[in-house]
């Protein structure tokens, strides 16, 4: 089992630029008011090997902020994110691929990338939905324990977003790989089965829902407070 926590808090600086200050007057704003408000970000969750935690939210509400948070707690070797992985290679999709070329197919084949001359095209030269169907196939490959993907599936049409929810599953379970994502939508939840959903409100506030029945409850002191239902 391992746990993530994070603390964190962000001041809004009250250096105004001439303009800035001008927006301020036009909404009667003062800048005392804006020394004081404060964006806190608090949140701990367990997970086990083979788990993924879903971090939902409108966008603005902090999940970049949690899920940034929790990849820096991770060891170096231990983790990789879909957006360090290069997509500017003249290469063609299956010479990007690692292993055999059957290896190749069925890695491909996980993010929906099965299509002979999708696979026979250059990299660069794919939509950017597909590239990021390359990048998950790529960090699943890649064999490290865990993967964090930001707007997961966010950029592909919706049947195509639950089919790699419902593969993504699989995954999970078989590799016992730890997946943490965050992303706006919602409606892959049921495909997806994730283990801990952290859902963040444009408030400040916002809960964690275990599948298991676990119930854990912060201090409310804190901006984020847990829920198990």
């Amino acid at each position: 089992m391992t746990t993530l926590s994070i603390e964190k808090q962000f001041d809004i600086k009250s250096d105004l630029s001439e303009r800035a200050a001008e927006l301020m007057r036009l909404f009667g704003l003062r800048a005392e008011g804006l020394e004081r408000r404060r964006f806190c970000h608090h949140c701990e969750i367990t997970l086990m090997p083979g788990q993924i935690c879903y971090i939902a939210g409108a966008s603005g509400s902090g999940k970049s902020v949690l899920l940034n948070a929790f990849y820096e707690q991770v060891p170096g070797e231990h983790r990789i994110r879909l957006e360090e992985i290069d997509c500017g290679s003249d290469e063609r999709l299956i010479d990007c691929t690692d292993g055999p070329v059957p290896k190749a197919v069925a890695t491909l084949s996980k993010t929906g990338l099965s299509d002979v001359f999708t696979m026979l095209e250059p990299l660069r030269y794919l939509s950017s939905g597909q590239q990021w169907r390359y990048q998950l196939a790529k960090a699943i490959a890649s064999g490290r324990q865990w993967i964090f993907a930001d707007e997961f599936t966010s950029m592909l049409d919706r049947i195509s977003a639950a089919v790699i929810a419902i593969n993504l599953r699989k995954v999970a379970t078989r590799t016992k790989t730890f997946f943490v994502l965050a992303s706006c939508h919602e409606d892959i939840l049921a495909e997806l089965q994730p283990d801990v959903v952290i859902l963040k409100y444009l408030n400040g506030t916002g809960h964690v829902v275990y599948r298991d029945g676990r119930r854990e409850t912060l201090s409310r002191k804190v901006l984020l407070e847990k829920e198990t239902i």
